[in-house]
């Protein structure tokens, strides 16, 4: 109830505040022209019009917020200096004069006060609703006192002299101390530089603040510190010029200073105060140097060339343009080392990436841009985890017990984590370190992808030798226990038939039938080693059409769509080709609760296989099983990729490319496979980075 009672008070305070505000304006507008104030606009317009409201709305997020309060209640002041300033010129352009002095007080008493909370009071406060430290007390000890002598001093003001006053008739102050005459101007400008000085210490404590805050509160700083900053530049020269050429820039940038404590109260991101402090650095610097020499050039130009006015003007833009480039480039470089430190351009680190990852293989490459990345964003440590195959980790420092994790993928499939650790000192780090992993995150998904098919390469080479001789192993037995023992049998068979054909024949007939069965018996171990070798359906009806037959086998039947030809492919294409197409369906009819599934065949200087499902998908947590694993290991052993993933509208896709022998090169004979890729290299691995 409190809060909501809170929130009522605070939307009260903006509503009265823009309001009074605006009645002032409207009364301001209606004055004759011999009472106007002396300056069109002031900034307690700004500060009516915009502090009360967007304090108000802070109290709606947080309702404890200090500032959010101050704001309100300076707003508020600054509203009623507004509105008691055109009352005052109003009501004495009627002729009231004793009450336009009765309510000078109260204009005096708002527009001190507003000024003591929203320039002093809030700065100090910011961003955090604490004073610095114990040690600021004095400062708004100060603050308070100066602001407190200069209402008595003003509202004791001595009657004027009526030559230098410049309204039309003397405004009397029935609280006039005329003892105060020969000292007034004096006592008040003391006043005024003792708040001035208050004013620069509470821009001091944000600078302070700054330097001894971590990234995040570093960023919720900047933006209070860069707006007082650009009021206190406007305010002090208006102590030693007075005139309208200060008060009008002051009034429209006091309507900054809440926007700027907007941001940073909500800690808003969408923004980069980073890049605002920058360009405005970097145009600052060309504006400055870039007219130096302009002017230089011409008055240089116009002393040799007297009177010849176009040739100054040429020699001058072309001396301008020749140093602009150059210039902008350094100042550019200047600035993001004082914002960022020693790495501030991302593209440079992308650049420094790609030199290293193109002299070195997957797993030091890795390495190569953990500690990039670690160098670029200025962390206590980065690591990066490959999953899937065998799980690789390569850390640069310490990361810490809760580091942020970003995931890696590749086309669509997860290969990893990037892992960052806690940030180091860093004057703008939030804004420039999403820069820098937007920019060098997909090349650490590219050399994470390197590194796992360089491993899935190495295990599929281990494995295709294991099972070499797994499979010779298979066949020695087979044929010598098998077919060879049998074969022997046989041969002792047709023996003992040769002897008995003479005296037994009814012996010999026994003997032959079991010879037959026998030799049925070869037969069908023959076909199951061919079979094992190469599936009898690629020979018999082609590739397109053994994927049919195995589209048809269990329900549900998959459609089969085949573009360009498939015949004469290479035989290790297509018994690769048919496994990953067989397999693929097998885990459909098991785990995906399709409907629909549908298999295309593609060939052009590829052969594409893609099967698609209208399933369940697949799950968050898989892990590759033997299946998936040795579907990309046939793609693997032949050059090609076969990437598993969910559909984006549903289900799942397996896509297997198979690269085809080019006119110049022999395809692969009949029984044999390619020779493997050695550890520690990949096919596509230097021209991922360089894309």
């Amino acid at each position: 109830m409190n809060e909501r009672r809170g929130r009522t008070v605070a939307a009260v305070m903006a509503v009265a505040s823009v309001a009074l505000t605006a009645l002032g304006l409207l009364i301001q507008l209606r004055l004759p022209p011999d009472w106007q104030p002396e300056f069109p606009v002031s900034p307690d317009l700004g500060v009516g019009l915009t502090f009360a409201p967007v304090g108000a709305f802070l109290v709606a997020q947080r309702p404890r917020l200090i500032l959010a309060w101050l704001m309100c209640a300076g707003g508020l002041l600054g509203a009623g200096n507004q509105i008691s300033g055109m009352v005052l010129l109003h009501v004495a352009s009627r002729g009231d004069l004793d009450v336009a002095g009765v309510l000078r007080w109260l204009d005096v008493a708002c527009w001190a006060v507003a000024g003591l909370l929203l320039a002093i009071v809030l700065p100090l406060y910011s961003p955090t609703g604490r004073l610095p430290s114990r040690r600021w007390r004095p400062v708004v000890v100060a603050g308070v006192v100066a602001t407190l002598a200069e209402i008595v001093v003003i509202v004791a003001r001595p009657t004027p002299d009526p030559a230098r006053y410049r309204l039309p008739a003397v405004i009397p102050n029935p609280l006039a101390i005329e003892a105060l005459a020969p000292y007034y101007d004096q006592v008040v400008s003391a006043l005024a530089y003792a708040i001035a000085g208050c004013v620069v210490a509470a821009l001091l404590s944000l600078v302070l603040r700054l330097r001894g805050a971590d990234p995040v509160t570093r960023r919720q700083i900047a933006w209070p510190l860069i707006a007082f900053a650009g009021y206190v530049v406007f305010y002090l020269p208006g102590l030693y010029l007075p005139g309208a050429s200060m008060v009008v820039p002051a009034s429209v940038w006091t309507a900054v200073i809440p926007l700027a404590i907007f941001f940073s109260a909500l800690r808003y991101r969408l923004y980069g105060i980073d890049t605002v402090i920058s360009r405005t650095f970097v145009a600052a610097g060309l504006l400055a140097v870039v007219g130096g020499v302009y002017f230089a050039a011409s008055g240089l130009a116009g002393l040799l060339a007297s009177g010849y006015h176009q040739v100054a003007g040429v020699a001058a833009a072309v001396l301008s343009g020749a140093f602009f480039q150059p210039l902008r480039r350094a100042l550019q470089r200047a600035i993001d080392r004082m914002l960022y430190g020693p790495v501030g351009d991302p593209a440079v680190l992308a650049d420094r990436l790609t030199q290293e990852v193109r002299l070195a293989g997957p797993a030091d490459a890795l390495a190569s841009v953990v500690a990039v990345v670690r160098d670029g964003l200025a962390v206590g440590g980065a690591a990066v985890e490959v999953t899937g195959g065998r799980p690789g980790h390569v850390a640069s420092g310490d990361v810490g017990g809760s580091p942020r994790e970003i995931a890696l993928v590749w086309h669509g499939e997860p290969v990893g984590r990037l892992l960052i650790g806690e940030p180091e000192q860093r004057r703008f780090a939030a804004a420039h370190d999403e820069r820098v992993i937007a920019t060098l995150l997909p090349h650490v998904a590219d050399v994470a992808h390197a590194v796992r098919m360089a491993s899935d390469l190495q295990r599929s080479r281990e494995r295709i030798l294991a099972a070499r001789e797994e499979e010779r192993r298979r066949l020695r037995r087979d044929l010598h226990d098998g077919l060879g023992q049998t074969l022997s049998a046989m041969a002792m068979t047709v023996n003992v038939a040769r002897l008995s054909l003479g005296r037994s024949p009814s012996t010999t007939d026994e003997l032959l039938r079991d010879l037959g069965a026998g030799m049925d018996a070869v037969t069908g171990d023959i076909r199951r080693l061919v079979y094992g070798l190469r599936p009898p359906a690629l020979d018999d009806l082609g590739l397109a059409g053994a994927v049919r037959a195995l589209a048809e086998e269990a329900p549900p039947a998959a459609e089969v769509v085949v573009e360009g030809e498939t015949s004469g492919l290479p035989a290790a294409v297509e018994v690769a080709a048919y496994r990953v197409v067989q397999e693929a369906l097998t885990n459909v009819r098991r785990h995906a609760r399709a409907e629909r599934v549908r298999v295309t065949l593609s060939r052009d200087t590829e052969l594409r296989v893609t099967v698609t499902d209208d399933g369940i998908g697949l799950p968050e947590d898989r892990r590759a099983g033997v299946g998936t694993s040795s579907m990309r290991e046939r793609a693997a052993e032949l050059g090609g990729s076969c990437v598993i993933a969910s559909a984006p509208g549903g289900g799942t896709t397996v896509e297997a490319r198979f690269p085809l022998a080019s006119p110049a090169e022999p395809p692969v004979p009949d029984g044999l496979t390619a020779e493997p890729i050695p550890s520690g290299s990949s096919p596509d691995f230097p021209a991922a980075l360089e894309g």
